[in-house]
């Protein structure tokens, strides 16, 4: 199952520090198999707002993630951005290609039922 690393940044400065993390990230990423999907556009927001940019980095799975982020090489990096730039990172697993939101509704209905709350007609 494909997890990945979302950040969403705000306040971006283009400070030395952040280029060079910009400049040494991927060899942090390469021996967890991460890329970027995203990687800061601005974006065309459509409900709601939006302030700031995201980052969205693909790894094969969940472990891979969490090794990349806590691996010595990151944790080195890793003060050059968030030094001078706000935000908020997440480690989230991925949903497969089989996935069903429908599934995910008929469990929810069902939880709702059993703790008898109101579910929908």
């Amino acid at each position: 199952m494909p997890a990945y690393g979302f950040a969403h940044l705000r306040g971006r400065r283009h400070h030395p520090d952040v280029i060079e993390y910009l400049e040494r990230i991927q060899a942090t990423l390469d021996p967890f198999a991460g890329r970027f999907v995203i990687h800061g556009p601005p974006a065309e927001v459509v409900e709601g707002t939006w302030p700031g940019s995201m980052v969205l980095i693909e790894f094969p799975g969940l472990p891979e993630a969490r090794a990349w982020y806590d691996s010595q090489a990151y944790q080195a990096i890793l003060r050059l951005r968030a030094d001078h730039i706000e935000g908020d990172l997440l480690l989230i697993e991925g949903v497969g290609p089989s996935y069903d939101p429908t599934e995910r509704a008929r469990k929810l209905r069902a939880e709702a039922e059993r703790a008898g709350e109101p579910a929908g007609a």
